[in-house]
């Protein structure tokens, strides 16, 4: 089986797929998630509005220990979240609002920040994928209009239901191990 590719038509080297019930376990996701990244990651989320990508960061915020309450930067498109702990900042990017590609992103400087920095960019995808060879890529999908069993055989609203798919794309992802990703 070949592996999948991502936006940029880049092979996918490194792949996890994940049911997320509620907001605090996606909130979970995101610290474990913090876990595995280190300075000079590039990470993409996507997932249409209300998906969870600013939840998902605000738990990346958590397991990084970064200052200031991670919220969502669409109107002021990037956000800087200094380390508390001696580790990588977190860039928060919303790219939401840009429609022109990298050239609209360089205004940013992104690429100045990125190798000190864990840089997470809502709707980066065709965007910013150029900033490194090597990104985690996480897409947020979630059913709609229809119920969906729960562990213990109860409905949940399917809306509250998400699919997160986590893919790292380079080198840097290579073989790497996204087991600790899933939730207890």
């Amino acid at each position: 089986m070949n592996a999948p590719l991502d936006s940029s038509g880049a092979t996918s080297t490194a792949v996890a797929q994940l049911t997320i019930r509620t907001s605090e376990d996606m909130r979970e996701l995101g610290r474990r998630l913090a876990g595995l990244l280190r300075a000079g990651d590039l990470v993409l989320l996507s997932g249409e509005l209300g998906a969870g990508k600013t939840t998902l960061t605000r738990g990346l915020g958590e397991g990084l220990g970064v200052r200031g309450a991670v919220t969502s930067p669409t109107f002021v498109i990037a956000r800087v979240h200094p380390s508390l702990t001696g580790g990588p900042a977190l860039v928060h990017v919303d790219a939401y609002r840009l429609s022109g590609g990298l050239d609209e992103m360089e205004d940013l400087d992104l690429d100045v920040s990125l190798p000190e920095s864990v840089t997470v960019v809502e709707w980066g995808d065709g965007k910013v994928e150029d900033l490194s060879e090597d990104r985690l890529r996480v897409v947020i999908e979630r059913a709609v209009g229809t119920e969906a069993p729960t562990p213990d055989g109860d409905g949940t609203e399917a809306d509250d239901v998400r699919t997160v798919t986590v893919s790292g794309v380079g080198e840097r992802w290579a073989g790497a191990d996204l087991s600790p990703l899933a939730l207890l």
